[in-house]
């Protein structure tokens, strides 16, 4: 008997899906107990967002002349993400753009910005609120906006504006760990409604009906915290750091 056809829905169906408080924890974890250090974490993140985005959307795939990427950076940690993601598009031949509206006197911001500053990568200095010329200039926008950690309730400009012309967008958009305006623990038609997922550790809550496609970048995870947390996430493929679920 070919078992192909369940095998996926049954792993997806045991894989636990991550509360705020959880994905909190975790990362707490990683950075006290297992010796991870923040800058360490953002760039697995931030090339495992990238290496997602060319599976879905291969250079071959992209339907105007010159491979554009609109990257949009939050204050916090996805905003960080938003930019290692940026600086490793470029290395695989994407060209990406920048809209980084409020940097963050943080080191580890500060550095993540010299980087992508030195491989040329341009920042905008205002996201075009004439949605067509977004559509127009760019293959996808990459939503590094709000992560887990932000509360969804209190969305202050200019990121409350921007989510407003992202939902009007016709362009693909890919969200990094939770799409932008959406509640962590559970399903929500607040925020944007991306094409493409990417899930950071593991999925959280508010991901179980999402209906686009998702992948998944959480091999890096130890085993024990893997266990401790029952997270039972899938097998990864060869020596892939993302899966699709």
């Amino acid at each position: 008997m070919n078992h192909s056809s369940t095998e996926p829905a049954e792993t997806i169906e045991l894989m636990r899906y991550l509360s705020k408080v959880e994905t909190a924890a975790i990362e707490t974890e990683l950075l006290r107990d297992y010796k991870f250090g923040q800058q360490q974490l953002i760039e697995i993140w931030g090339h495992a967002c990238a290496i997602a985005i060319t599976k879905a959307f291969p250079l071959t795939s992209l339907g105007k002349k010159q491979p554009t990427v609109l990257v949009v950076c939050g204050p916090d940690q996805n905003g960080s993400i938003g930019l290692v993601c940026a600086r490793h598009l470029r290395i695989f031949e994407y060209e990406p753009t920048i809209y980084y509206p409020k940097r963050t006197p943080h080191t580890i911001q500060q550095d993540f910005t010299v980087q992508c500053e030195k491989m040329d990568i341009p920042f905008l200095s205002y996201l075009p609120t004439e949605v067509q010329l977004i559509n127009d200039a760019y293959n996808m926008v990459i939503d590094a906006i709000l992560g887990p950690e932000t509360d969804h309730t209190d969305v202050k400009e200019p990121y409350a504006g921007i989510l407003v012309t992202l939902k009007q967008v016709k362009i693909p958009i890919v969200s990094v760990d939770i799409p932008s305006g959406w509640d962590v623990d559970q399903v929500t038609s607040d925020g944007i409604n991306p094409d493409v997922l990417i899930s950071l550790m593991a999925p959280k809550r508010c991901a179980t009906s999402f209906t686009g496609k998702h992948y998944l970048a959480g091999r890096f995870l130890p085993y024990d915290i893997q266990k401790k947390y029952d997270l039972n996430l899938p097998e990864y493929p060869g020596i892939d750091c993302v899966i699709e679920l």
